[in-house]
Parts: structure tokens; sequence; C-alpha cells
């Protein structure tokens, strides 16, 4: 129930950063506060359709569970789940593929776009940040490292590209600013006014709703940009590899779109995954050792530590604490193999034994436990690592390196500039109401991201 109840709280969260983002688009004066807004609309309605699913398979997990199973519908790994980790995306590049004559002798009509990704692994959603793109640009980067941290083995990362024409008008009640130029140059304010006022778009109209696709959840009407999906790929365990590759995206649109950019139809980027069963202790005790080629009768007693292709051994507890190095590892590996063992008929204890091939030769360590029930915990958790490194596959042959994001910039804020037109759109009593709608906006908006 609780994992019910926090969903729920997340849905209700982003209904509100939506509902905020809605008001401060309408409210919004300037092309930069205005697209900033319609990305925090987008990132919300994603944010709510994936808790809405989230919750939707809680539910169907639910009503499975309570469903009788026959005994022999059971099969031996069914109760075993692999462990959780983190799987970090960074350096994402999208090549571009100008024509000749718009990049390199820079003709034709400049025409920019403001785009970003939305990044969601099953309950988790980010957004990059927006990057304005033009023919000066040969690719579209993003650098900052995105990191979720409650992936699974199967999990599914969708990358989406979402692209909106930066050239369009984005206020409300104004003309579009390229004309509002023209009329200062070459009309006088009472000839501008009375075109303007004649020329302004209803809120109905087709080219305030810019076209896009209807939300699956009702979104509330408002003017301003809307941000179209241009491209999108899916990435797997399958793609994770610890050095920069190529992944095919699947384009949206077309030429004639006014959000359009000519994709190369790839992106590049490192995708990198730190399962836990590679960073975390899985298994922690007390054991005695013996060695391989040791004196049958010498015991080590360590401290031993399960974590990652390794088993730590350590003269006291305290050392791991401290960062001491370990007495002596032994690896624990896809090619390890353990066993136990009866050390003795009339005793309680235990052996376990496990065997490593090094360079032809196979070595074999001793563990000893002080009953039945340690060497069943032990020997559990090294069926556990075993099948989490079965899982996760290439992920643990090393620990993959994941940087930390820096921390986010503020949006820009381009400096007014233009001819009296510009300033002109809003009386005293209007823009106050602006102002103040802007104000509790944006402090409604400054915990969207941190929502995901």
């Amino acid at each position: 129930m609780l994992a019910f109840f926090d969903i729920q709280k997340k849905i209700d969260h982003e209904i509100r950063m939506r509902d905020g983002a809605c008001k401060l688009l309408a409210a919004c004066s300037q092309r930069d506060q205005a697209l900033e807004a319609a990305k925090s609309l987008q990132t919300c309605s994603t944010r709510i359709m994936a808790y809405m699913s989230e919750l939707q398979r809680m539910k169907e997990a639910q009503v499975m569970q309570n469903i009788p199973r026959r005994s022999s519908d059971v099969g031996p790994m069914d109760d075993r789940l692999p462990c959780k980790g983190k799987v970090a995306i960074s350096d994402l590049r999208i090549p571009l593929m100008w024509k000749d004559t718009e990049y390199f002798k820079n003709k034709g009509e400049l025409h920019r776009c403001a785009v970003f990704c939305l990044l969601h692994l099953g309950g988790e959603i980010f957004d990059t940040d927006m990057v304005i793109v033009d023919r000066t640009l040969t690719d579209i980067c993003f650098d900052n490292p995105i990191i979720f941290s409650d992936a699974g083995p199967g999990f599914q990362l969708h990358v989406e590209l979402y692209s909106c024409c930066f050239e369009e008008d984005y206020s409300t009640g104004s003309t579009p600013r390229k004309l509002a130029s023209k009329l200062s140059s070459s009309l006088g304010r009472s000839a501008g006014k009375k075109l303007r006022a004649a020329m302004e778009t209803g809120p109905g109209s087709p080219v305030s709703n810019g076209g896009a696709s209807p939300l699956l959840l009702p979104v509330p009407s408002v003017q301003g940009p809307k941000y179209h999906l241009l491209a999108h790929t899916t990435l797997s365990l399958s793609h994770v590899q610890d050095s920069f590759r190529t992944h095919d995206l699947t384009i949206s649109g077309n030429e004639e779109c006014s959000y359009w950019l000519p994709l190369y139809g790839s992106m590049c980027c490192r995708l990198a995954a730190q399962p836990n069963c590679m960073t975390q202790r899985m298994m922690s005790g007390w054991l005695k050792v013996r060695q391989c080629g040791g004196d049958p009768q010498s015991w080590s007693k360590v401290f031993a530590v399960l974590q990652g292709t390794s088993l730590f051994c350590y003269h006291r507890q305290e050392d791991v604490e401290t960062n001491i190095e370990p007495v002596f590892t032994i690896g624990i590996n896809k090619e390890t193999r353990i066993r136990a063992s009866e050390k003795d008929p009339h005793s309680k204890a235990q052996n376990i034994c496990i065997s490593n091939q090094y360079g032809g030769e196979e070595v074999t360590h001793t563990l000893t436990t002080e009953s039945r029930e340690d060497t069943h915990r032990w020997m559990e958790a090294f069926w556990q690592h075993f099948y989490d490194m079965s899982q996760w596959r290439q992920c643990c042959d090393d620990v993959m390196k994941i940087e930390l994001p820096s921390p986010r910039k503020p949006a820009p804020i381009t400096p007014k500039q233009g001819s009296l037109y510009h300033e002109m759109g809003m009386s005293g009593i209007k823009d106050k109401a602006r102002k103040k709608v802007l104000a509790s906006c944006r402090t409604l908006l400054r915990g969207s991201s941190a929502a995901g």
C-alpha cells in the first residue's frame, strides 16, 4: 500500500507542476521563457503517463499474486530476483546533416529550433537542458550524465528528442515578433496598432494549437510553443559498454514540419551500468579459511566481505570501515565453482570449497563456518551473486565508471531588445497580473526537475 501511496503522491505533484507550467506559458512574453515553460509542460505530462503506467503494473502484479498456482507451475528460480543497479547515459551526441549550401556557404533561410531530450526508464524520467540548434552546429550535444538508480537487468531506456521551431511567435495576444519589427520601421504607431489588432490569433485557432497531437490526459488548452517528437530510440542491457557507441534513431516528421532538423539517423553516447552486486556488500561475516597448498590443520580466521568479483578477507571487522587493504582476496566470477561438503559427520560445521582457474591450474580455497545455518546463508549468498552476474552479464566483468552529474544551470534569459512594439503587448494592469503569475509559477516549477 505504501508504494501505491508514493506513486499517487508523485502523480498529484506532477499534475500541480503541469498546471503551473500552463499558467506560466500563458503569461510568458519572452521567447526563452515560453520555450522553457513548454518544455516543463511536456516533461510533466510524460511523467504523469509514466507514473500511471507504473501504478497499473503494480495493480496487475498484486492481482497475479492473489491467484493460486499449482505446485507444478512453479519453477526452481521463480522466487529468485536479480539485484537492481544504476544505469547512466552521458555525452549524448546527435549529428546533423546540413546541406552544403547551408553549412559551408551559409546560404538560405536561417532555420533554428529549440530541442531537448526526455529519457525515461521505468518510473524515472529526466530531461536535458534545452539547446538552440541552427546550421552553425554539426552536432546536438547533451554532456551532463543522467543516472537512473533503480534499474533491473531487463531495463528499457527510452530516449526521445523533442523539437520546436524557434522563430514562431510565443507571446499571447500579440503580433508575431518578426512582423512587429517590420511595423516599427515602416508604419507609425497608430497604423501599426490597428494592423496588429487585426492580425491577433484567437485562443481556439489552429495556429495557437501548434498542430500537436492530443495528450492522453486532458491538458488545459494554452497558447504558446509546442514541442514535437523528432526522433527516438530504446536502449537495453545489450547496448551497455564502457565506451562510446553509436545507436540508430527512429526519425519522426519530415522536411515540411516547422520543427524539422536534418538528422543523420543515429546518436552516440556512453551507456554504463553498475549492478548493486558490484558496488555493495552482498554478504559479510566471520569465516575460517584454509588457503590452497597450506597445512590441512592451518586455518586463518577472517572477516569476509562478498562484493563484486571478489571475496575480501580482513583480519578485523573494523578494517572494512577504515579502508585497510584486505589480507588476501578470493576471486568470485562467472567461472568460479563453489560446493559445500561435510567437514566431519559428527560436527555441526561444514566446508565451502571455492575453485578458480589461474593459468590452466585449479586453485581451491576452503572455508569453514560455525554452523549449518551459517553455511546455508553463505551458499545462498553465493548462488544469488552468481544469478545476479548471469543476469547483468557484461556489467559484472568490471565496475564501470559513472560520473556524477553537475548542478543544473538556470535557463539563460535573453535581454529585452527590439522596438517599442515588443513592450506594448499588455497594459499596466495586465502587466502586474503577468508578473504575479510568473513569480508564483517559477516557485512551483523549481521543484519539477527533482520530482523524477
